[in-house]
């Protein structure tokens, strides 16, 4: 039981990270009654649009991010970005916060070796090989250890900044360079990963709930440097990937604890299910599932973190997404082509509303559906290329 939003009874949920991702999770929460609250490193993130009220906070200063929460004493609150003082949240769910899905499992994912080291070494699932590296003599050890060609990757960063393939010996120093510009925070500790040469890359939604667990059909997805350009569900697998993956994912989810929906990444070989990484959130592939399923992510996220039951998730047609980019960077820009990419048969648009750009920035997102995932894919593919950010 709950009273209704900026009431002495309602229930209050706080977003740590205000982007798009963030901006759909309190849509959704607001449906469902409750109050929500978004906090974020600058103004006008897309999340603060649509909140009851917003906080600008350093989330990396221990002060402030501790000071907001204190102040207004949220009964969720739900980390939505990697650039949070992760120990933080883990003092102050010892004095009784809740913290989505668990502080220890955000803290856990919100860092490469943690999470890796638990995958491999403690879980024993089956990863690329890796070695970790402080220094920039360091980073040559472990390439000569890992081989050729390699992903270097800072131990924290979004949408996969920073994140580069070394090819030879002589790419370490600018692979290197990347990684520290890419990287959150100060430290220089970066993760040297084996090069799998897989098939496909997918990521497998699960939500741990009151009704256990559940998994939506698989997505696939393709990258540029590490950030999602294109998405599409279902992915073609075969029975045997499916409950391997699932398998997997489980594992994972179950050793994270907590409820909340999980964007497991994983690698398809021809024989073989590899575990990638997993954010306790959801992913940004996943907003293909905004046309798709009966509950998009956002909703299966909001619903397990509120306690309520998960009996269903369908897909209802075969659907698509296609990111929509800045390549430069401005805080005076408009965006046209709305009405020529709407035109496109069984397609949305979703324009997110960033105060400014910045080179690689996700500013839009088109969503198409059809019979098959490739016309959806050529749908969402079209209707992106309609769209044109314009720099005054």
């Amino acid at each position: 039981m709950y009273g209704v939003p900026e009431s002495k009874l309602a229930k209050k949920m706080m977003l740590l990270g205000s982007g798009e991702l963030g901006k759909e999770v309190i849509i959704e929460a607001q449906r469902l009654g409750i109050e929500t609250i978004a906090v974020d490193r600058y103004a006008g993130a897309p999340a603060m649009q649509v909140a009851h009220r917003f906080h600008v906070v350093d989330m990396l200063n221990e002060e402030q991010l501790r000071s907001v929460i204190k102040r207004e004493k949220p009964d969720f609150i739900v980390p939505e970005v990697e650039a949070i003082q992760t120990h933080v949240l883990v003092d102050l769910e010892k004095e009784g916060y809740n913290v989505v899905p668990t502080a220890e499992a955000t803290k856990l994912t919100m860092d490469r070796e943690g999470i890796r080291r638990l995958a491999s070494e403690t879980l024993g699932l089956p990863t690329a090989g890796y070695e970790f590296a402080n220094s920039f003599e360091e980073l040559k050890d472990a390439v000569r250890k890992v081989g050729t060609p390699c992903v270097i990757k800072p131990l924290m960063s979004s949408s996969g900044k920073g994140q580069s393939v070394c090819h030879s010996e002589e790419d370490v120093e600018t692979s290197w360079k990347l990684a520290l510009e890419g990287a959150r925070g100060k430290s220089t500790r970066v993760i040297v990963e084996e090069f799998i040469k897989f098939e496909s890359e997918i990521t497998l939604l699960t939500v741990r709930s009151v009704s256990g667990t559940s998994y939506c059909a698989p997505i696939g997805h393709v990258q540029k440097d590490g950030d999602y350009i294109q998405s599409w569900q279902p992915h073609q697998m075969s029975e045997e990937q499916i409950v391997e993956s699932q398998q997997i994912a489980k594992k994972i989810t179950d050793e994270l604890g907590g409820c909340g929906l999980f964007g497991v990444e994983l690698f398809l070989t021809k024989d073989k299910v590899y575990f990638s990484e997993v954010s306790p959130r959801p992913h940004d592939t996943g907003l293909v599932t905004l046309v798709t399923q009966n509950l998009s992510e956002f909703a299966l996220h909001v619903r397990a973190i509120l306690g309520f039951p998960i009996t269903e998730i369908s897909l209802l047609s075969p659907g698509a997404s296609h990111a929509v980019k800045a390549w430069e960077e401005s805080s005076d820009y408009q965006i046209s082509g709305l009405e020529e990419a709407l035109a496109v048969s069984s397609t949305q648009v979703r324009v997110f509303g960033k105060p400014e750009t910045k080179v690689g920035r996700r500013m839009a997102v088109t969503l198409s559906t059809a019979d098959t995932v490739e016309a959806a894919l050529e749908h969402a593919d079209e209707a992106a290329s309609k769209i044109k950010i314009v720099y005054r």
